[in-house]
């Protein structure tokens, strides 16, 4: 022992986040997440991973004249639902516990 330092409840802390950490994640994953962009005209949805699962767009979106209004409308509202996600998954996310003996 150093002082007020007890190595075996370090561990057991540190145990705890890491089941804690791995809750949060399986809960968030199992998440779904959508963002609409253009007043509707496209819509993203992602899993808990951040990876897109669907994509739709509506046809009035599709001007082949303008690809870059339609290229920006899925990036936004990507962004938007991905925002979602790394809120989610923040807020999940245990908090890290004062540790005795370490300052703090």
């Amino acid at each position: 022992m150093f002082g007020d330092f007890d190595i075996n409840a370090l561990m057991a802390q540190a145990q705890q986040m890491q089941d804690d950490l791995e809750r949060a994640q399986r809960e968030v994953s199992a998440m779904t997440f959508t963002a609409q962009s253009g007043g509707d005209l496209v819509e993203v949805v992602l899993n808990g991973k951040g990876e897109i699962d669907a994509l739709t767009i509506k046809p009035e979106a599709c001007d082949p004249d303008d690809t870059e209004t339609l290229a920006d409308l899925i990036i936004a509202a990507y962004r938007s639902a991905k925002e979602q996600a790394d809120t989610a998954m923040a807020s999940a996310m245990p908090q890290i516990p004062q540790i005795p003996g370490l300052g703090g």
